[in-house]
């Protein structure tokens, strides 16, 4: 089937999207965007490219909707379980200790590019198990998806979404119901999701923890680099930040230190 998007099309849509979102589209993987904005046209009932460039680019919420439409969303809950040991045995445990002799004892947690919610909800069943008493944790999750904040913030998932979760988590912190299993109102209650653009601050201070995995893979190295050094603005010292096992800030002018730990690896602001 033959591209909708001509040389041109592709270059200024590809140049937009760079533009409001850091994400990027390099010639091996155009071939996902051509289809992405022919689904959009023929959902929008648009006939040309040029047609729907001149309104994404006058109206804010069309730019959100494509945005949105271009962006890929996979995940799972307890992906890739190495990290979530390391969370468990090794990041909580150390920031509970830097906490435990001052006022602040709530742990603050931000799941960047967070998608439907697995990756915030596991963290929260996490730390429903292993949160010491006298403490609290918050948890933001955020993403530039409408479509996936909405299915995180209905905390329902069909029985094909639910594989890898441990049984006792299953049984002790989701309901059954027709279809699926429905996250319950104590896990759901400690999520707060976001709108939000990584290519913007997200004003958020203090963070003990953060997660961005499999995000920074979408953009260029420049895009990254300001991602990266707006995650350690927002982070309080000693906070760790977890990325995609397939990534690395190797190389990067960036002034967290790795760290590797008897369970997986990650970083650490010091």
């Amino acid at each position: 089937m033959a591209d909708i998007l001509c040389d041109a099309d592709y270059e200024k849509f590809r140049t937009l999207i760079y533009d409001e979102s850091g994400i990027t589209f390099s010639p091996t993987n155009r071939s996902i965007l051509d289809s992405r904005i022919k689904e959009i046209l023929r959902e929008k009932a648009i006939s040309t490219p040029s047609e729907y460039y001149a309104l994404v680019t006058k109206d804010p919420e069309e730019m959100k909707y494509m945005l949105d439409c271009v962006t890929t969303n996979l995940t799972r809950f307890f992906r890739n379980q190495p990290h979530f040991d390391a969370f468990i045995n090794y990041v909580i445990p150390n920031v509970v200790e830097r906490k435990k002799t001052g006022a602040d004892k709530k742990i603050k947690i931000w799941s960047a590019g967070c998608s439907t919610g697995e990756e915030p909800y596991t963290i929260a069943m996490i730390m429903k198990e292993i949160c010491p008493e006298g403490f609290t944790f918050q948890i933001t999750a955020s993403d530039i998806s409408l479509k996936s904040l909405m299915v995180g913030q209905k905390g329902f998932y069909a029985d094909s979404k639910v594989d890898g979760i441990p049984q006792n988590y299953l049984e002790k912190y989701f309901t059954k119901v027709e279809g699926g299993y429905q996250i319950k109102k104590e896990i759901m209650d400690t999520v707060r999701f976001d709108y939000h653009n990584l290519k913007n601050d997200s004003g958020a201070r203090n963070l003990d923890v953060v997660f961005c995995r499999n995000v920074l893979i979408y953009f260029d190295e420049n895009a990254q680099k300001a991602v990266i050094d707006r995650f350690f603005e927002a982070m309080a010292e000693q906070s760790y930040l977890f990325i995609g096992h397939s990534e690395s800030l190797f190389g990067m002018n960036t002034q967290f230190e790795f760290l590797k730990t008897d369970w997986a690896c990650l970083y650490y602001k010091k």
